[in-house]
């Protein structure tokens, strides 16, 4: 029985949580096209005839602008020297620049072994994905280089064959049936917070937080969540409650079935939007929302 604690690491939106998803089965961990969407540190747990693998999603590293940029980036890095293995993920789609160099210079400083995982090989030709990693292999040497498509689930199962043969011999750190060590209060926000990320588009890009107010059972086993998207101006406010409601009704309805989705059981969403001035520069507000070191 083998088992250990793997960090996932890479540039915004290279794939990070479409990979933990796909491995685990299950949507734990959210995605949508902006940038930074992960904010904490997420396990997400496999166990299989052969061990356990604990996969920690991160933040994707880049420059911080505010406090909770600053928190994202100290949760990423803190996590290459906790682990038994990294996988460093890279976007065939997006060239090698100053962001890699930043990842690598902390990467080189790590003592486990570092995977490079070529994700989105669906995009290019084998011959483009040998050119296109010439400059991570020349500034640094991989235990593995494994391509993969993490959204199609190809070549997963080898880099999990891999993943095992790296990992020391332990026991089950939790239990077989867990999928991750986040509670269920943290996993229907998100999922709150990834809908309005989406169906907001580009109006607010990071703007937002999700909080959790009540979450009971009812009589009749309906769950009854009332929950708070914050935002930082009230313009942002309005752009999420949408003319006449529509937009806030929109992210309820695409959010409440993802969470019956989550839960197996049927939800009653009460959804507020509130304004927190400036929450990503503020120490205590970002306590308050769950952004602790």
């Amino acid at each position: 029985m083998k088992s250990g604690f793997v960090s996932i690491v890479g540039r915004p939106n290279v794939g990070k949580s479409t990979l933990i998803n796909e491995i685990i089965g299950e949507k734990i961990a959210i995605v949508s096209e902006k940038p930074q969407t992960t904010r904490n540190r997420l396990q997400g747990i496999h166990t299989c005839t052969e061990g356990q693998v604990i996969f920690i999603d991160t933040p994707g590293i880049h420059k911080p602008r505010h406090l909770l940029g600053e928190y994202m980036v100290n949760v990423s890095t803190r996590s290459l020297h906790e682990v038994d293995l990294i996988y460093y993920i890279i976007d065939v789609t997006r060239p090698y620049g100053g962001g890699e160099e930043f990842i690598i210079n902390h990467l080189q400083q790590s003592p486990v072994p570092i995977f490079l995982v070529v994700n989105k090989i669906d995009l290019c030709s084998e011959d483009e994905i040998q050119e296109f990693i010439k400059p991570f292999t020349t500034q640094m040497n991989f235990a593995e280089i494994i391509a993969i498509s993490a959204a199609y689930g190809t070549n997963l199962a080898n880099l999990l064959k891999k993943t095992f043969d790296y990992l020391p011999e332990g026991p089950l750190y939790y239990p077989e049936d867990d999928m991750t060590d986040q509670p269920v209060s943290f996993i229907v926000s998100e999922l709150i917070r990834e809908k309005a990320l989406i169906l907001t588009r580009d109006e607010i890009p990071h703007s937002l937080a999700v909080d959790i107010e009540e979450f009971k059972q009812q009589n009749g086993g309906k769950i009854y969540l009332r929950a708070v998207i914050y935002t930082e101006r009230d313009s942002q406010k309005g752009i999420v409650i949408g003319k006449s409601g529509q937009m806030l009704k929109q992210i309820g309805e695409q959010a409440r079935a993802d969470i019956e989705k989550f839960l197996d059981k049927s939800v009653y969403l009460d959804l507020w939007v509130k304004v927190k001035k400036n929450w990503r520069d503020s120490e205590s507000n970002l306590n308050q929302l769950g952004y602790r070191y």
